[in-house]
């Protein structure tokens, strides 16, 4: 069971795909000792990165569009 639930993480992101590439980004930022956002028991970088999202404390802002 994922904990935090997928629908409670999927609050927080647009899509499926944007909660990988988020989390996946941010653990690797986890695993380069950039000190975690949150405090859980887990030292799993990915869960960690998971439980940092659903609770707002990483977010995905949308890149800016470029003007032609």
């Amino acid at each position: 069971m994922i904990k935090p639930p997928l629908e409670e993480l999927l609050e927080h992101v647009e899509s499926k795909y944007s909660l990988v590439i988020i989390a996946a980004k941010r653990a690797r930022q986890l695993k380069d000792n950039v000190l975690p956002l949150v405090d859980v028991d887990s030292a799993n970088p990915v869960s960690i990165a998971l439980e940092e999202i659903a609770t707002g404390r990483v977010r995905a802002d949308a890149p800016h569009s470029l003007d032609r």
